[in-house]
């Protein structure tokens, strides 16, 4: 039986484009810069507003750079979208984690009520906090993107919002949230999301102090 033989690295041809420089290597940068300035440019200007032009000034680069990285602008747009819930399901993954890690070394246990708090603490973190240009974008923008994208998106926020379904049972099961969870649940991030429309961190509360009377207006004080 005769034995396949590999041509070295080296020796191997390349086909379709030609392989990038050192330099131009470094495209997990480059593309988190140009979803940076487009996030931020998208919430200011709006979609229809900004110009690909605009997106590779604001990032520093060339005005070809961002058909490097993206077929387009749409899916450019997509892309942000998808970055946005990608960061968010992270952040609130983190906050649980160290939520809990906290309460097991206090010698407690993390309860539904304390969930329901790190969760809407989180999301105001990801809607108002720093580089918060994100989800912003997808609220605004939804209709600026196609079918299979608002697919793509819609899998990644049912992932996002799956954590708050245990959470907001648990609290209807013990009498502290009234109403159908499924419901309060999308209640709730119409009501959190719609921050995003008032919220100025130099005349308003702090994002505390706004987790703090979204809890108030959830769920029923303990007896």
């Amino acid at each position: 039986m005769s034995a396949s033989v590999s041509l070295p690295p080296a020796q191997r041809r390349s086909r379709g484009r030609p392989r990038k420089t050192a330099d131009e290597r470094d495209d997990g940068n480059r593309r988190q810069l140009l979803l940076r300035a487009a996030a931020g440019l998208f919430r200011q200007q709006g979609f229809a507003g900004t110009s690909t032009r605009d997106i590779a000034a604001a990032a520093g680069m060339q005005p070809g750079s961002p058909f490097y990285h993206f077929e387009n602008k749409e899916a450019l747009l997509a892309a942000v979208m998808t970055e946005g819930m990608e960061r968010a399901t992270r952040h609130q993954a983190a906050a649980m984690q160290a939520a809990a890690d906290a309460a097991l070394q206090a010698g407690r246990v993390l309860g539904a009520r304390d969930c329901l708090q790190v969760l809407v603490r989180s999301h105001f973190d990801v809607l108002l906090g720093p580089e918060s240009d994100f989800i912003p974008v997808m609220l605004y923008e939804w209709r600026s993107i196609s079918a299979p994208q608002r697919e793509a998106v819609n899998r990644l926020r049912s992932g996002y919002e799956a954590a708050w379904v245990p959470v907001l049972q648990a609290l209807h099961a013990q009498g502290a949230l009234q109403g159908d969870p499924s419901l309060a649940r999308l209640m709730i991030f119409g009501a959190l999301n719609w921050a995003v429309q008032w919220y100025d961190p130099t005349r308003r509360a702090t994002l505390d102090d706004l987790t703090h009377a979204a809890l108030q207006l959830f769920l029923k004080e303990p007896a």
